[in-house]
């Protein structure tokens, strides 16, 4: 892939907020991250939460040019930042969701101009990496307790040193669920689509409000049991129904 791009899911004509869904990759790769990736198959159920939250925006998905974060070149949050800056000038709100990489580079380009909150599941923030200011921005964090791919706890700190820079944050822990979001999926769609409504509508959800703080030592809250749509294989019906379901 030459240039990174963003995939429009839901174009909506004349819109003027847009929501960006940004996969999960690798640590260092060069290799093409094509259409059937794990990864980016993933996204797909959130882009119809976030759709069901705000039917009038457009929804895109974060296309880049390599699989990888590769080191000191941090070649998603380049593309995804890059991506950011050729938005058209009617784009007035954007909201951020990344996953893993994608919730790395959603987080550091998190204080780019018309961004108005940033999402990360399952984030990779690895520890001691300095925040950017996402001050006056809906900033929420969730992470499965059982994910042995990026850490919660690296999560968790990143979170400290975000509030200490005077940002509220919404930290969540998701009990029983590993890197993947499959087994409590439907709980993660929920906090996608609650997430999305916030941003784009005219106030923050209850929930995600009461999880809000400038208080760097409040513990994660534990990510409300909202669906009961569970399990790996509903999840991967959700994630074929998701790709199948034209969103125009």
């Amino acid at each position: 892939m030459s240039r990174p791009r963003l995939d429009l899911v839901n174009d909506q004509a004349g819109a003027t907020d847009l929501v960006v869904l940004a996969h999960g990759g690798q640590e260092h790769s060069r290799e093409d991250p094509h259409d059937r990736r794990p990864s980016l198959l993933r996204m797909w159920p959130f882009a119809a939460a976030a759709h069901r939250a705000a039917p009038e925006a457009s929804i895109g998905l974060m296309r880049y040019r390599y699989r990888g974060w590769n080191g000191v070149h941090a070649d998603a949050m380049s593309d995804l930042r890059q991506v950011l800056d050729g938005l058209p000038a009617r784009i007035q709100r954007v909201a951020l969701v990344g996953h893993s990489m994608g919730g790395r580079a959603a987080m550091h380009c998190g204080d780019s101009p018309h961004v108005v909150g940033v999402l990360g599941l399952a984030p990779w923030l690895p520890e001691g990496e300095p925040p950017p200011d996402l001050v006056g921005r809906l900033v929420v964090t969730a992470h499965g307790d059982e994910d042995q791919v990026t850490s919660p706890r690296a999560t968790g700190q990143f979170v400290q040193r975000l509030r200490r820079q005077g940002t509220e944050v919404a930290e969540f822990a998701v009990a029983g669920d590993t890197h993947a979001l499959l087994h409590r999926h439907g709980d993660w769609d929920e906090l996608v689509r609650r997430f999305v409504a916030s941003c784009l509508g005219d106030t923050v959800d209850p929930e995600l409000a009461q999880a809000l703080t400038p208080d760097a030592d409040r513990p994660a809250a534990p990510l409300p049991r909202w669906s009961r749509s569970r399990g790996r294989l509903g999840a991967v019906v959700s994630i074929a129904r998701s790709r199948a379901r034209t969103l125009r």
